[in-house]
This record gives C-alpha cells, structure tokens and sequence, in this order.
C-alpha cells in the first residue's frame, strides 16, 4: 500500500538489513535481546509497537529495530530474504500469510506451540488466520491484527447534505453517488493503482454473487466460477462504479483519495480499514465526522488480509526471548492497544471492544460472527484470497480493465481466467 522503490534502494536496503540485524551480539545478551524485522515506520504504527516494546521492557528484554520502509514490505522482504540466506535469522519479522507459509515449507520457521496451548490461541484466533499461522500442526507466527476491505467509508457533512441513507444494495450505492454527483461532489475517491482498484473490485464480487459465490471464485478458484456470467456481472457493476471518480484519480495514493473524502470534496472511498487510521489523525469521530458501512451486499461477511509476526528457529538461548514477544503480541492489551491506533481489528475474537470507537466495535463484532458463520474470506487483492503470483495477476487483469486497455466484461473474464491459469 506504498510506492514501490527502486531495485537499486531495495537492494540497498538489503544490505542496510544484513547490517542492522546485528546478530553478531555478544553471548550472554542475545537471551535478552528480541530482534524484529517490519516495515511499521509511520508515526501511528511506531507508537502501537512501542506498546510492545514496553511489555518486553517490563519482562527484561531488550527491543533491537530492524525497521525497512517502502513497498508495502517488498523492500522488507527483500531484506529478510538475504538475512535468511546468510542464516541470519531474526528473531521475528513482520509477514503476510503465505509468506510465512513459504518460509514453513523452507524449514527455517520457529515452534510456538507450546506457548500457543498455555494461551489458548487455536480457541482465541479465527481458524481462517490459522491457515497461515499454523504449519503442519505446529505455530510458527503469531498474528497481529485483522484488516477487513470491505467498507464503505463517508464524509457525514456530504451525506447529510444531499439528504443520503447508507446504501443496502449495489444499486442504491449508485444512486447514492449520483447525488453526490448532482451536488457537485467528487462521488467516489478512488487512487488509479492496481491494488485499490483490484481491493475494490473484492467487493464487488461478493456484492454481485454473494459469499459463497466469492469463496468459490477468489478462495477455490473454481474456474467454472471465475468464467461465469455472474463474474461479468461483477466486472459490468466495476464499470458502472469507475465513471463517478474524478478525472485526476490515476496514480493517486490511497492516503490522498482519503483525504478527499475527509475535507469532503469526495462522498466515499472504497477501502480497507487502515484508511480509519487517517480519519482519526485528522481529529474526526466517526458517525459525527465520517460512517462506516460494509460495501452494499457484503454485511455478514469479512473480507480479510491480517499482519503477522513470524517466529524463526533461533538459537535455544534467544527461544525464550522469542517466546515472550509471540506472547505479549497475543495478549489482550496489545491487541487492544495497538489496533486502536492502526484502525484494524485483534486477531483474536476475545478481546474487549472497550477502548475501541463506533467503527471498532462494528468490525470486532463482525470478525468474531464471520469466524462462526464461515463467511471470513482472504482478500484476493491484498494476498490472502490466493498465493501472491495469482493476486498479482488478478490485480493486473482488473487495472487493465479499468484504464480501458480491457474493454468488454467477457474479455476481461476470459483474460482473467487465462492470467490466474498461467500464474498457478
């Protein structure tokens, strides 16, 4: 969800991972020492894990900072990679979900389980986030939170203005943006970037088929599914949607199209849950400043990616040290804590929804009825839906539609199913 750098600087920072990793520390302290590859460097994000840090403080551990900004952790991974090939392990770093599998399948993961049967984590966390926290029966990362894509996200002002109602169906979405348009407004903060275009076409999939329709299509890849006429529906409901953005949305940042609808020169942005975030730095509440709705179609279901710390197999005198970060990371007061600040939700479904606001406690309720209900489903988009060469080649079919280089929906499934085929 950020800029992608140059190979020149990721591979610099490669290296800059290699050095800062320090794991060169002396006998006698890397028992005390917990070091953490993520790529968590804006102000919100550091001030969630310095709750973490804290913890650790209060238990005796040292925090070591393998901190790697830029590309929505490419560059991080990048990083990891090398460290991993030199057999520099750290003690965690900041994953998505078949990244650590990958790692599992490598034989380079730690073993957390008896940590996770003493806390009672495989009743705590959805059994969807355990697919990818757990391998082979053994956990070997500890998740930290759960985004959700799904939602809606509306400037109040706006909205009261043109006299709108939350919008129950597809529909009435796109009644609600020509209003907007009527008004003058902006109807739909978009930023022209394959991912937010491809994170928005997830639900309107389900929107269009409904949730078994979107397990089957974006989690199964059923083919029969992928090519269907109700997926040319979803690519024709896609079409419909992009011709209420504004004129100047290619290339734009997800940040930015937020701030359009924060200033409330835009009525809604289309978004996962960390868009919350820039809401609530800019001093604004929700249902007094801004709503929250599911997408139209999608309420009762969690469209879901989640961050995760994954534990290496370190040393036996640093295990311990790693045992309690898997551990204060899975405790109730960080999950609480830290998913104030980032706008998501804990990644276990026991945690008080006490410190959270209105959207919070929609999205904790909703996680924790979508894990009963079976309607949690990875997002396509954002990596959990399918490996990452087949979201990258989704991400790319749905981009290629939207900016006109595709341009019948029978095209674009066709090309779809050939691109997620050539990508298994």
């Amino acid at each position: 969800m950020r800029k992608l750098m140059t190979s020149t600087a990721i591979a610099a920072l490669a290296l800059s991972g290699l050095a800062l990793t320090g794991l060169t520390t002396t006998a006698g302290a890397a028992d005390k020492e917990v070091q953490m590859l993520h790529w968590w460097t804006s102000g919100g994000e550091a001030a969630a894990l310095n709750v973490l840090k804290q913890d650790l403080a209060k238990e005796g551990y040292a925090w070591k900072d393998v901190p790697v900004a830029g590309g929505g952790g490419d560059a991080a991974m990048t990083a990891l990679k090398a460290m991993v090939a030199a057999g520099n392990y750290p003690t965690a770093s900041q994953m998505l979900g078949y990244t650590v599998l990958d790692y599992a399948q490598a034989g380079v993961m730690g073993d957390l389980t008896e940590a996770a049967k003493k806390e009672g984590w495989d009743k705590a966390v959805p059994a969807a986030l355990q697919k990818f926290s757990v391998y082979e029966g053994k956990w070997v990362a500890a998740p930290v939170n759960v985004h959700s894509v799904n939602w809606l996200w509306i400037n109040k002002a706006v909205m009261d203005k043109i006299g709108g109602t939350q919008p129950k169906t597809f529909e009435e979405l796109i009644a609600l943006l020509d209003k907007a348009k009527a008004a003058g407004v902006t109807p739909l903060a978009l930023g022209g970037q394959s991912w937010q275009e491809a994170t928005m076409f997830d639900s309107i999939v389900e929107s269009t088929g409904g949730p078994e329709f979107y397990k089957k299509a974006f989690n199964d890849l059923d083919e029969a599914s992928l090519k269907s006429d109700t997926m040319k529906k979803a690519f024709d409901n896609l079409a419909t949607i992009v011709k209420y953005v504004d004129p100047n949305y290619s290339g734009r940042d997800w940040n930015l199209a937020t701030a359009m609808v924060i200033k409330g020169d835009a009525l809604v942005q289309v978004m996962g849950d960390w868009a919350k975030g820039e809401f609530v730095a800019a001093k604004k509440k929700p249902d007094t400043d801004f709503l929250c709705y599911r997408f139209p179609g999608t309420e009762g279901s969690v469209i879901y990616n989640s961050d995760m710390f994954g534990m290496f197999n370190v040393p036996k005198d640093r295990k311990a040290a790693q045992v309690a970060l898997a551990t204060a990371t899975l405790s109730k007061s960080f999950q609480s804590a830290f998913n104030v600040v980032k706008g998501s939700v804990p990644a276990r479904t026991d945690v008080p929804d006490t410190a959270f606001d209105a959207c919070g406690k929609k999205g904790i309720a909703d996680l924790k009825a979508a894990n009963e209900k079976g309607t949690l489903f990875g997002s396509l988009a954002q990596g959990y839906g399918a490996p990452p060469a087949i979201a990258n080649a989704y991400k790319d079919v749905v981009s290629k539609f939207v900016h006109g280089q595709i341009k019948t929906s029978e095209e674009a499934v066709t090309q779809l199913v050939q691109a997620i085929d050539d990508a298994r």
